[in-house]
């Protein structure tokens, strides 16, 4: 599991680190973690749905706070839960763009076991880095 739940850092939220040794990995692994607050069991989450997903941010930090956030958007706007399966992050005009398949299926209260219902990611503590074996990032979700 290339992720980490955290009781250091916020006690009303929920705080993980993320770590993987190429970007768009971390990207998936931080998307799983988020998930993974919301339901139980992630493999009972169906493959139903592709949504495909483009951003751009300045930098590399900023692009995954938004995606973490468009995850958390499809949860509460289209009651989707959606798990990143394929990620590219490139330059692209002075920022990056971020491209991803999201696959899933809608929130069933018979199958999914619903956990912690998560609002949005803070900026505390947030922090994504390039380190020895590649990425690691620090995220505060508030729920």
């Amino acid at each position: 599991m290339p992720f980490a739940y955290r009781g250091d850092i916020a006690h009303a939220d929920v705080a993980f680190d993320a770590w993987a040794p190429t970007l768009e990995e971390l990207f998936q692994e931080a998307g799983r973690a988020t998930m993974q607050v919301m339901v139980e069991n992630l493999s009972e989450v169906r493959p139903a749905q592709t949504l495909e997903v483009k951003l751009e941010e300045e930098n590399e930090e900023m692009l995954l706070f938004d995606f973490l956030n468009e995850l958390i958007f499809y949860k509460d706007a289209r009651r989707l839960l959606l798990l990143p399966t394929e990620v590219s992050v490139a330059p692209a005009d002075g920022g990056f763009v971020l491209r991803a398949r999201l696959s899933g299926e809608e929130i069933d209260v018979v199958r999914h076991q619903m956990n912690t219902d998560v609002k949005a990611v803070t900026m505390l503590r947030y922090k994504l880095e390039k380190v020895a074996k590649g990425w690691r990032a620090t995220v505060v979700l508030d729920v």
